[in-house]
């Protein structure tokens, strides 16, 4: 039930960011919208951004990060909600989107090399190329969704992994 509550209020929040920044929407609003009082608001989110982050993670949880063709996909659901998206993306916050997909993304990519490596721990190069990777990798997505209509995601996910660093690249490829 908590997860289909959660999934109620982010429709309404994209609702809203259809129609105005992120800075400019209130919780009352979305509580509104979503006809949920604001104690379950809360009891889900600890404000809008965490929300907006976890419409994102929610979004690229099925992603397989090392697939072309997947994080390609994933990119162009970005692409069809392109006005959510850019309007998360603009945010300059404390709390901006970008700040959540970085930590997101080196989550997922520590965890992954870990479990291809069977370590418990990563050594300080790779655990700052994986940083390092990501947040190219982040800086560059914002750009293509808030700047560029022409790369196609597939393109652009290939240009990411050439640009990875040769020793994450040999791990996961």
């Amino acid at each position: 039930m908590a997860e289909i509550t959660k999934m109620w209020i982010a429709d309404k929040m994209r609702e809203l960011m259809k129609h105005k920044s992120i800075e400019k929407i209130r919780v009352t609003e979305i509580c509104k919208a979503a006809d949920v009082e604001r104690p379950t608001f809360y009891y889900h989110f600890k404000d809008k951004y965490d929300l907006v982050a976890w419409m994102f993670c929610a979004d690229a949880y099925g992603t397989d990060i090392t697939s072309v063709a997947s994080a390609a996909a994933g990119m162009n659901k970005m692409k069809r909600e392109i006005l959510f998206y850019k309007r998360a993306y603009e945010d300059s916050s404390q709390n901006a989107l970008w700040r959540y997909m970085l930590e997101y993304f080196v989550r997922r990519y520590t965890e992954l090399v870990k479990e291809k490596l069977g370590a418990d721990l990563l050594d300080t190069q790779l655990a700052y190329s994986i940083r390092f990777y990501c947040m190219g990798a982040v800086g560059m997505t914002q750009e293509w969704v808030l700047k560029d209509n022409i790369t196609s995601a597939e393109s652009v996910v290939q240009m990411m992994f050439r640009s990875m660093p040769e020793n994450l690249r040999t791990i996961l490829f």
